[in-house]
């Protein structure tokens, strides 16, 4: 980076970390720590609960995932509306009226302590590694700018957002995130507008859809299954999957994870918070829609601007320096030989769209996706020799891919602004998401078990200490996180693991009177213990395994209840 992106990069971030200690400077209890003393009204609840999902994997690796999949990922969120709407009827009422810190109170009122610490653990141990993830995102940028050793990134980037958490609480999270959020998108919208300034003057944004549709990468709504080979069930991005499998990701999620539920509850009233919630389901789709069309757009530039073999720039110096060195070179001598005939045929494609030449069309269509056949056929070559030559290496690319357009197209002063973009992405979503961990922790397991009489003083250490313990735990996660492909992709399947079964338990809590906590205890850990092992086999895709989770907790926890009434009549 120039010395003006560095200066651009640190005011900015210096900016955000001054102004949320400064709003945050009243903390005197536990409800001003966690909750911002429950006064925060409705747009900054927005604000927040929009930050918190926002984190540096949506800004990274949103728009690859676009260039190598499509945008089909976008019906991920459609069942997100509806759950919105649910939330704001079923759950949020009750969370308000009890006045609670986390969302795991309520249960031990409802069944008992066991299945409260069982539920919170669940939340504790799958946010805990997703969050691991979320540090792991922005540590590529600073390794791939400077060359840094990944792992000392991961250290330096986790102990930023510790000091910002401890330091600043709730009320330092919901302020700073507007102006994330503000910065965020002014900086995303800036991108999406240079990624179409780059193209050709006689490709236009219009052009630049239409080649991107035909190519396969606007495929928005997948009606049934994606793959052909593969039943509805198991392909990842369907409308079925979004809509069904999304709708309980999304209820649990936003429904039962202390990281969104501690957000909406700063709200100084049930109004506010209903707001916040009802308006983050109404803008969520159109935001994910636009950062995956900036992905799109990207492989359209790419057309013509000839794309790398491999993102990874460092990953494709250091096989250069290995045994590796002439099979690299001779892959790189193909690719380029089908780099160099991609722009002259996209060129041919625009040209046929303006004159509404179909036939042309069609079949400058059907040899452009020839040459992309072939091209990912090389691409995947390119995979397994960095596998073979650099095993402690991120084999896929796709989160870099937004990143290598940033680094090498966009003016200096702007590269800045777009890495403090994703610095700033994780700063608001990681502390939140520390900050729900750590009120769980001292709520749930620490002040209910190990010590229920401490001064209002003594909670608040201990709150900064659970968020301590929690940012080194995260730092450890993100050790282990090279290697698992799409970030985006992977902490939602991380997530969809064991949100199913969390909701369930919440659902049996609200609607199920009758059914005793001991079993919905068993049934949460028999159904978790299933959910994993459908995982393993691969017969459900990720989105489903919320369904199966929740409907296994209340199927078995009703048969236990059931059984136990049917041997209590026989005696």
């Amino acid at each position: 980076m120039s010395s003006l992106d560095w200066v651009v990069l640190i005011l900015t971030l210096a900016f955000i970390l001054l102004y949320g200690i400064q709003k945050s400077r009243r903390q005197n209890n536990m409800t001003d720590y966690f909750l911002g003393d429950r006064e925060m009204p409705w747009y900054i609840v927005l604000f927040s609960i929009m930050a918190t999902q926002a984190s540096a994997i949506t800004f990274l690796s949103a728009p690859g995932q676009a260039y190598t999949d499509g945008m089909r990922f976008v019906q991920y969120y459609f069942g997100l509306p509806i759950a919105m709407v649910v939330l704001c009827i079923g759950f949020v009422p009750i969370f308000r009226k009890l006045k609670v810190f986390t969302a795991y109170e309520f249960l031990e009122n409802r069944f008992d302590l066991k299945t409260r610490v069982l539920a919170s653990g669940l939340f504790l141990l799958q946010r805990g590694a997703s969050t691991g993830i979320s540090i792991y995102a922005p540590s590529i940028i600073l390794s791939s700018l400077l060359g840094w050793n990944i792992y000392w990134t991961n250290v330096f980037m986790g102990g930023l957002v510790i000091i910002y958490t401890v330091l600043g609480g709730a009320r330092a999270v919901a302020y700073t995130q507007q102006l994330q959020l503000f910065i965020i998108f002014a900086g995303m919208a800036l991108a999406g507008w240079i990624v179409v300034h780059l193209l050709p003057s006689g490709v236009s944004f219009t052009d630049a859809l239409h080649v991107s549709g035909k190519l396969g990468k606007l495929n928005v709504i997948v009606p049934t299954i994606h793959v052909t080979s593969r039943a509805w069930w198991q392909d990842k991005y369907n409308i079925w999957s979004g809509t069904i499998g999304g709708f309980f990701l999304a209820l649990s999620y936003f429904g039962t994870d202390q990281s969104q539920v501690g957000r909406y509850l700063t709200g100084k009233s049930l109004k506010e918070s209903r707001m916040g919630l009802l308006l983050n389901g109404l803008v969520k789709i159109p935001m994910q829609f636009l950062i995956l069309l900036i992905g799109a757009l990207l492989f359209v530039f790419y057309q013509y601007a000839k794309a790398p073999m491999f993102f990874n720039d460092a990953a494709v110096r250091e096989v250069y320096s290995t045994p590796y060195a002439p099979e690299m070179r001779r892959i790189h001598e193909n690719f380029t030989l089908l780099e160099s005939s991609k722009g002259q045929k996209v060129n041919e494609l625009v040209a046929a769209l303006h004159r509404k030449d179909l036939p042309g069309e069609e079949l400058i269509t059907d040899t452009l996706r020839r040459l992309e056949a072939a091209t990912n056929t090389l691409h995947g070559r390119v995979i397994a020799l960095v596998h073979q030559a650099l095993p402690g290496i991120d084999r896929d690319d796709t989160n870099y891919i937004f990143l290598h357009f940033v680094k090498d197209y966009l003016p200096r002063g702007l590269v800045g602004l777009l890495i403090a973009v994703i610095f700033l992405a994780t700063w608001g979503s990681t502390s939140a998401t520390l900050n729900s961990l750590a009120s769980t922790t001292l709520i749930d397991i620490h002040k209910r078990i190990w010590k229920k009489d401490g001064t209002p003083g003594y909670y608040l250490k201990a709150s900064r200490w659970w968020t301590l313990f929690w940012g080194l735990f995260c730092i450890a996660v993100a050790q282990f996180a090279q290697g698992l492909g799409s970030l985006i992709e992977a902490v939602n399947v991380l997530g969809s693991l064991f949100y199913g079964t969390i909701l369930g338990i919440f659902l049996m809590a609200f609607y199920s009177k009758k059914v005793a906590g001991t079993a919905v205890f068993w049934a949460a850990l028999v159904a978790e213990i299933g959910v994993i092992g459908i995982y393993k086999t691969a017969w459900l895709s990720f989105l489903w395994l919320n369904v199966v989770g929740c409907l296994l907790v209340i199927g078995i926890a009703w048969t236990i209840h059931l059984g136990k009434a049917i041997i209590r009549n026989d005696r």
